[in-house]
């Protein structure tokens, strides 16, 4: 690799037109896509529609015993609620289908056999015995140890002889013997030596196209223009470069090789490359915890690139916009939950109140606080507490905790026992006592009288500091030392369901 000056936008583009760009994301529908699929993902989808250009939607469906059609709904069901929408591809429709693999199998047979009759590529009748023992051989001898081409040029006698061997052979593409050279739009020009490209296999002894057949193969029929990819992909870019040559010389595509960008790692714990099974790398942790899809995108978007040196948060829009492939670092990526997670709750403070609220009524539902459709009432004094927790919040699952008391009947209302033995001891009875008299003088129940009653009463009149004075009415209304403001609190609650929790919050109270 080395140095070069930065590429304008007619490198990047190569001669195209910003709206002639075409990109992919191609998942592969075996799990959960992880943090690392996401952000390659918005990388390709910032990319296109920076260029207002097109990203594809292709699925690698290919392995049988790992795809479900299960997986791969999730799959589409998360990109639609992470709101990456694609162009062409699976409930979309595009002129390049079809867009799942698995549909395109006499696709890749075809190319197969065109490239075997114009001798890019040849059948190989090794047995991995052979390949191995030839290795060790080329190791002990401290030559590289790759393929040998020992296929290459095969008499008929000699092909006929292992036919009758019952040999059955893989496909092998014919790679050229010189240097192969890109300038990745990520990190700068970078040349293979052909000693460290072996002709590398195609299809399978039992007919089965591999990944470096059938990824080049669709980016070429797709008319794919950039190639924007996780670096662990980096080895196989030069081996995939001949072989959209070889496409172009038989006809296949538009005779275009893509450009390259080779994305960054994303580093997990122990600065390791962060695997699928790690705490935090599955969308689905993200989505049970009630992340915000734009702070989650967010976040993923400063895992190799930024908006700005003084700035984190910023909205989709504005990285379409901002969005320059050049700026990507090719250094790898630390991922930092806590960072992901305030990222999340800056996201979460921008919305309005009444966005808010709807977005947290699925996690009130499910935790049993309100219905699945809240009455207007229910949905008037979610919307009035907001503003009172948006500050409190990072994550949509806190909501059932932090509001909850707001929505549960006073009989059926209870209070959290480590918050009772914490905060329901000492003066707390004379405190709730006297809390219960400020409050039934109350004239109008707003959060200032409220607020100006119980300063009088507890601060001033039993001379206790605040948080020995608010503590235990916090705890006797919320059921918890952790509440909305507490006024504020009191005033949404109501006066008589505020007094009556007041008073059987006293009452529960052992006697002196």
């Amino acid at each position: 690799m080395t140095e070069r000056p930065a590429p304008t936008d007619e490198d990047v583009l190569g001669g195209l037109e910003p709206n002639q760009v075409r990109v992919r994301f191609p998942p592969s529908p075996t799990g959960l896509l992880t943090v690392g699929n996401i952000r390659s993902a918005l990388f390709n989808w910032a990319f296109a529609h920076h260029y207002g250009g097109k990203l594809v939607l292709r699925i690698e469906d290919t392995d049988k015993s790992r795809n479900t059609p299960e997986a791969l709904q999730y799959t589409l069901d998360s990109l639609t609620w992470l709101g990456l929408n694609w162009d062409e591809g699976p409930e979309v429709g595009g002129d390049f289908g079809p867009y799942l693999q698995s549909e395109r199998m006499d696709t890749y047979a075809d190319v197969v056999a065109k490239l075997l009759a114009a001798g890019r590529a040849y059948h190989c009748y090794c047995s991995q015995e052979e390949l191995d023992q030839r290795r060790e051989a080329a190791r002990t001898a401290g030559q590289h140890s790759g393929y040998d081409g020992h296929c290459r040029a095969l008499t008929p006698e000699q092909v006929q002889a292992y036919i009758e061997e019952g040999r059955r052979p893989v496909v092998r593409l014919r790679m050229p013997d010189r240097p192969i050279t890109f300038d990745d739009l990520v990190r700068g020009e970078i040349t293979f030596l052909p000693e460290n490209l072996g002709d590398y296999v195609l299809v399978r002894a039992n007919g089965y196209p591999l990944y470096p057949l059938v990824n080049p193969v669709d980016d070429a029929l797709m008319e794919i223009t950039h190639v924007l990819r996780g670096e662990d992909l980096l080895p196989s870019t030069p081996r995939q470069i001949a072989l959209y040559e070889a496409l172009a010389e038989i006809g296949i595509g538009s005779g275009r090789t893509p450009r390259f960008g080779h994305l960054p790692f994303v580093m997990g714990e122990g600065n390791k490359k962060l695997s699928k099974r790690d705490p935090g790398a599955g969308l689905g942790e993200y989505m049970e915890r009630g992340f915000l899809p734009e702070g989650l995108l967010n976040y993923l978007a400063l895992l190799g690139w930024s908006i700005a040196d003084d700035r984190d948060v910023f909205t989709m829009d504005e990285m379409i916009k901002a969005f320059d492939i050049r700026k990507v670092n090719a250094n790898a990526a630390r991922f930092d939950p806590k960072k992901c997670e305030a990222i999340n709750a800056s996201h979460m403070r921008l919305l309005e109140p009444a966005d808010w609220a709807g977005r947290a009524v699925p996690f009130l539902a499910k935790a049993g606080v309100l219905p699945a459709e809240p009455s207007d009432a229910q949905l008037a004094l979610l919307t009035a507490a907001v503003p009172h927790v948006q500050e409190r919040m990072n994550t949509f699952s806190e909501a059932p905790e932090m509001l909850g008391f707001l929505f549960v009947s006073d009989q059926d209302f209870s209070i959290d026992p480590d918050s009772a033995a914490k905060v329901l001891t000492g003066d707390a009875g004379a405190v709730l006592e006297a809390t219960g008299k400020a409050l039934a003088g109350v004239g109008e129940w707003k959060t200032e009288p409220i607020e100006a009653a119980l300063r009088a009463s507890l601060i001033e009149g039993l001379g206790l500091k605040p948080k020995n004075a608010f503590g235990p009415v916090r705890v006797a209304i919320s059921g918890r030392r952790i509440s909305p403001p507490l006024f504020e609190s009191l005033e949404l609650l109501g006066r008589e369901s505020s007094l009556r929790r007041i008073e059987q919050a006293r009452a529960s109270l052992p006697a002196d």
